[in-house]
Order: C-alpha cells, then sequence, then structure tokens
C-alpha cells in the first residue's frame, strides 16, 4: 500500500484529501504545518507527498527543496489556488512531479497521484492495467468519454459485415481514422486500404484516379493504368469528403456500388471487384439531395451503417487523455524533456471550443511543446482564445507588426484582459458569474484579473 502524506494549513482541504485518497486504497498522513510535514518525512519514507504551495513560514517550494534534500526519491506534487506560470517553472525545476490547482476537477488529480505511483513502480499489475486500459488508443484513436466508447464498440460490431458505412462528422474529428480502423477489425484487414479525398482532386483526375484508364484514352495516357477500385480488390476504399463527389461519377460509383463492376476510362470491358467501400463526408447530405446536388439512390447505398464522429467541444473529457498523448509524441520527434502541462493551461484547453477539433488541438500542442524552454507546458506557450464573447475574440485582430517584430506573450494577455473585461461587463461586476462565463475557477479569475491589472 502507497504512503501518501498530504500538506496543507486549511483542514477542510487537509481532510477532504485524506479522506479521498483513503477510500482509493492509500495510507494517508495529513500534516497542518511545514515543520510538522518536515519532521514526519525525516522519520518516515513516503511514496507521494502533496502539498499546499501557499504557507505560513515556509511555502511549498521551500518545502520541496527541503523534502528533496533528506529525501530525494520522494515524489512531490504542489497544489494551490494561485497559479503562476512563474511558479510552476520554479515547482518542475526544484523537481515537483507535477503542479495542479485546487478546484480543479477530483479525477483528474486522482489520475495524477495514480501516474506519479505508477512511475514509481508502486502499483500493482492489475492497477496498472487497468489505468494503461483506460488511456490505451484503440486502432490509433484516443478516448474514455461515452461517445468515443460506444463508436469502439460500434466498430467492432460492424467491421466484419459486408455492409457499406457512412462517417458523418466536422473536419478534423478523425473520421479517416474510424475508417482504418473498420478495415484492421475486419477479415479484410490482410488486403489493401485505400484512401483519397473526393473534393481535393478535379473532376478528370478523380474518375481515372478511381476507375483507372486504357492506353491512348486520352492525351498522356501512354499505357493501361488501375484505378483506386482495382488495386483495392478485396479490402476497402475509404471516399473522403464524398458530398463533393461530381454529378457524373455518382452515377458511376452508383454501379459500383450496386452491380460491383466498373470500365475503366476508354475500356469496353466490365471489370469485376470485390471492394468494401466507406464513405464520409462534413456535410448535410440529406438537404443536398433535397437540392438535387446529391443522388438519393447513392446516399442510401453508401449510408446502410451511419457512424457520427462527435467534435472535440462534445467530448471534453478526451481532452486531457489527447493532450497527453501529443505531448509525448512531439516531446518524442523534438527531442524535448516536456512532460506535461500545467493545470491553468489545461484548464485553458478545457475551456476552448476548438472548431478544428483534435486536429487543432495536435497543432496547439506542437507549437507548445516546440516553444516550450522548461519541461511542463505553460499557458504562455498556447496559442488559442480563451472562452468568454468567442465571437468576439476570435475575429481577425489587425496588428500592426513593425520590422522589428512583436511581443506575442503581450498581444494575447490583451486578448485575454478583454475577454475578461466584456465578462465583467455583461455580469456588472460579479466575479463568479464571469468565472462560469470564461469557464475558469472562481480564483483562477481572480489571479488574471490582478495579474493583467483588469479594473
Amino acid at each position: 500500500m502507497a504512503k501518501i502524506l498530504v500538506l496543507d494549513d486549511d483542514q477542510e482541504m487537509r481532510e477532504f484529501l485524506g479522506i479521498m485518497l483513503t477510500k482509493e486504497g492509500y495510507e494517508v498522513t495529513v500534516a497542518d504545518r511545514p515543520e510538522k510535514a518536515i519532521s514526519l518525512c525525516r522519520k518516515t519514507a513516503y511514496d507521494l507527498v502533496i502539498t499546499d504551495l501557499r504557507m505560513p513560514k515556509i511555502d511549498g517550494i521551500e518545502f520541496l527543496k527541503t523534502i528533496k534534500d533528506h529525501r530525494p526519491d520522494t515524489t512531490v506534487i504542489l497544489m494551490t489556488a494561485y497559479a503562476s506560470g512563474e511558479t510552476a517553472v520554479n515547482a518542475m525545476k526544484e523537481g515537483a512531479y507535477d503542479y495542479v490547482e485546487k478546484g480543479g476537477s477530483n479525477e483528474e488529480l486522482i489520475r495524477i497521484v495514480r501516474q506519479a505511483l505508477l512511475r514509481r513502480g508502486l502499483m500493482n499489475s492489475q492497477e496498472a492495467a487497468d489505468i494503461n486500459v483506460q488511456e490505451e488508443s484503440f486502432c490509433g484513436m484516443i478516448g474514455v468519454s461515452r461517445e468515443m466508447t460506444k463508436i469502439f464498440s460500434t466498430i467492432k460490431k460492424v467491421a466484419d459485415t459486408p455492409a457499406n458505412i457512412l462517417i458523418l462528422g466536422e473536419s478534423g474529428t478523425g473520421k479517416e481514422l474510424v475508417a482504418r480502423a473498420i478495415h484492421t477489425n475486419s477479415s479484410r484487414s490482410a488486403m489493401p486500404f485505400m484512401a483519397i479525398n473526393s473534393g481535393g482532386i478535379p473532376e478528370n483526375l478523380l474518375e481515372s484516379e478511381l476507375f483507372g484508364y486504357m492506353k491512348g484514352s486520352f492525351t498522356g495516357a501512354y499505357a493501361d493504368r488501375a484505378g483506386l477500385f482495382e488495386l483495392a480488390r478485396g479490402g476497402t476504399i475509404f471516399l473522403d469528403e464524398i458530398g463533393e463527389l461530381p454529378p457524373v461519377l455518382q452515377v458511376k460509383l452508383l454501379r459500383v456500388v450496386q452491380e460491383k463492376t466498373f470500365r475503366r476510362i476508354g475500356g469496353a470491358e466490365d471489370i469485376k471487384v470485390d471492394v468494401r467501400i466507406i464513405s464520409a463526408t462534413n456535410q448535410d447530405l440529406p438537404e443536398k439531395v433535397k437540392k438535387g446536388e446529391f443522388r438519393e439512390d447513392l446516399y442510401f447505398r453508401l449510408n446502410v451503417i451511419p457512424i457520427y464522429m462527435p467534435p472535440l467541444r462534445e467530448r471534453k473529457e478526451d481532452i486531457p487523455i489527447l493532450t497527453r498523448h501529443f505531448i509525448e509524441k512531439y516531446a518524442h520527434e523534438f527531442g524535448k524533456e516536456v512532460r506535461t502541462i500545467s493545470s491553468y493551461g489545461m484548464e485553458l484547453l478545457m475551456g476552448h471550443a476548438f472548431p478544428g477539433n483534435i486536429r487543432e488541438l495536435e497543432n496547439i500542442i506542437e507549437r507548445g511543446v516546440a516553444m516550450e524552454t522548461s519541461n511542463i507546458i505553460l499557458p504562455e506557450n498556447l496559442t488559442l482564445t480563451t472562452g468568454a464573447d468567442r465571437e468576439e475574440v476570435e475575429k481577425p485582430i489587425d496588428l500592426d507588426i513593425p520590422d522589428g517584430g512583436i511581443d506575442l506573450n503581450a498581444e494575447l494577455e490583451k486578448i485575454e484582459k478583454r475577454a475578461i473585461e466584456k465578462a465583467l461587463v455583461k455580469t456588472k461586476g460579479s466575479k463568479t458569474k464571469a468565472a462560469e462565463m470564461l469557464s475558469v475557477t472562481f480564483d483562477s479569475l481572480r489571479y488574471r484579473i490582478e495579474k493583467l491589472g483588469v479594473e
């Protein structure tokens, strides 16, 4: 059983953490003063110490230094109601495992505790397996939300059926990953998987890419060439952005779907083909059918089994897991020691609308890892807007950039300050309501008001 020491001068917080961690199966000791905690650490080797940052006489950083001097192997997690980028850097430099904000998710704190103990090899194999299963990707897709769990289950159910599948969802939600997962889990997995973007190729080229052509059928056709339907024989073809398919090709595709045959451009013979068709679109196909822009019979043939990919804003519980995945990916790729993201930074991500979905989150983390000089991504290295009055904030900002450049962090602080000011105006000065509007905690808003000098 792992031994955890909790240090906090707030009795309610101390008791709450003690009860919560005890229910998780840990042996918990609590202390109300740094001096008492130091004395306990000298007598007992605790596996994990959770300490408040702001305390009288000795603050969390000084306490951290003292503990590391006596017990270098002790894992320390700092907690505070006053998130600060500078403090986070100092904490990580002094050897803190992580830095979390009070008032955050209990589940997030439990996750950090488990990961810290797992890192030290202090969890049994079953506990470790439970965490790994929870965070393990399914065929390249990552998620523990109810929506994603249902999608994983659906993929397993339909993968080995011959039915055509239509994947719906906004751009950047991972529709191609779903298509690949279906193929991987099917009996066709040993055969080819061919993907093509129907909206990214001119009509004449798209037809030759899909169906191939015969030598001499047009200028430049110097030899016979097989199309994707032939190359995918026995496997799967993924038609992305199917809503962009031109009417002429819709007719030809319908024949493939119904009769399993097609002809190359310039060809006279029907070619029989066994291919599983998976389509995807971010458009409203029923509406396009009503307008006569998409064939109704083709729509029903392709939409035998629909799978809806929810936008990231509807599955926010997956944001922390995706964030950690991308941090690991780009830290390894860039050769950096970045291990995590600050609690304030995570809070900003959780409050963001992500119009670009997972693709946008990945770009944000990639930039954050590239720009970060410490081992924790701080808010100033996250390029995104705040949550309040988003329509106004996300309008293009006309910046006058001189030859000497600008201070990007200062410009981002201006945007954040303007959002806070607008929220306070709308709530008639109520910080509690403004914090709700901005999707941040009251303590975080108070800290930012002081930091940015908001009147």
